[in-house]
């Protein structure tokens, strides 16, 4: 059994590192590849465990159009639900088709609902163990890119809860992705509003206490997880950011064939368009704050949408010029 093999290989590598007078091991040097399930030629899910959540994480993956020779990695994060609430890239968009001809690995992790897709300081009775920070930039990548002859070039792309995350995951390990993709999200944490936002959210939707993940306001982590507060270190990233307006656009139209499990079209309007305009205040103000600090950045902002799957569908194939000059090897 997979479990027991897993137990059985953590406690003779402890016993080891203990002998050899190591008081403790790295986590991602023991979390390891689970199975790898291929439903085709182009389409794989491959389950990771994880050392620092101490479970089997699920990655879905697009392989590259060409296989013969290494190819780079894209990331990309769910929202909020973490993709494990049918609001997935492969179900909300024809991402599969797009990328079908393109020679890059697609990698979207199922899982991290409300998590920030961040290390939280203590487990949270709701949420759980959530250490995503760890096993994004630390155990997966030399993983996946074993498994899936991977070249070691990487970027990432996220959309609402996750726009600002991907941002600060680079800034948290540099040199990890060459190119950033945000769509729809906020990139600030540390001020009152996004704070009490993010609380908020969390408190609501979640039933957790964020205080668990940077804990209390005063604390540093809330800055040191700032994109906005620590932009200097996005400075060399391929740098990608869209946001609509809030106002009704397209895909808002009645006759509009909007995806399978899409909130009605009034709510879409109304809560998705006063989503879609805070987080279009907070692109603006990266943008500005960014144009001061002399860091290139491409923005897709001003026109008209809600915080909705087919404006990221579209956010994703204007974003691919900048993602895929991060690609380049």
């Amino acid at each position: 059994m997979r479990w027991l093999q897993r137990i059985v290989v953590g406690v003779i590598a402890m016993a080891m590192l203990a002998a050899a007078g190591v008081a403790t091991a790295d986590p991602s040097a023991m979390s390891s590849l689970d199975h790898i399930d291929k439903i085709s030629d182009t389409r794989w899910d491959v389950f990771v465990y994880s050392t620092s959540m101490d479970r089997v994480i699920e990655l879905q993956v697009l392989r590259p159009a060409e296989t013969s020779v290494p190819q780079p990695t894209l990331y990309m994060l769910n929202g909020a639900g973490g993709g494990e609430d049918g609001a997935n890239w492969l179900k909300q968009t024809d991402m599969s088709e797009f990328f079908a001809d393109k020679n890059v690995n697609v990698v979207i992790p199922v899982g991290g609902y409300l998590s920030y897709y961040t290390d939280w300081e203590r487990d949270d009775p709701t949420l759980g163990r959530n250490k995503w920070q760890t096993f994004l930039t630390q155990e997966l990548p030399p993983i996946l890119d074993d498994a899936l002859g991977a070249n070691g070039v990487n970027a990432i792309g996220g959309l609402s809860m996750s726009a600002g995350s991907v941002l600060d995951l680079a800034i948290q390990s540099p040199g990890l992705y060459r190119g950033v993709a945000s769509y729809s999200g906020c990139a600030q944490t540390s001020d009152p509003v996004s704070q009490n936002f993010i609380r908020l959210l969390l408190g609501i939707r979640g039933k957790a206490d964020a205080d668990n993940m940077w804990g209390p306001g005063s604390d540093p982590r809330w800055f040191e997880h700032d994109p906005f507060v620590n932009a200097e270190k996005l400075r060399g990233l391929e740098l990608f950011v869209s946001n609509a307006t809030g106002l009704p656009g397209p895909y808002e139209l009645p006759n509009t064939l909007r995806p399978v499990g899409s909130p009605p079209l009034s709510d879409q309007i109304a809560l998705g368009g006063f989503i879609e305009a805070v987080a279009n205040g907070c692109a603006e103000r990266l943008q500005q704050r960014l144009g001061d600090l002399g860091i290139p950045a491409q923005f897709d902002l001003g026109h008209p949408g809600t915080h909705s799957w087919l404006y990221w569908q579209d956010a994703l194939r204007a974003s691919w010029p900048t993602l895929e000059r991060a690609l380049r090897d």
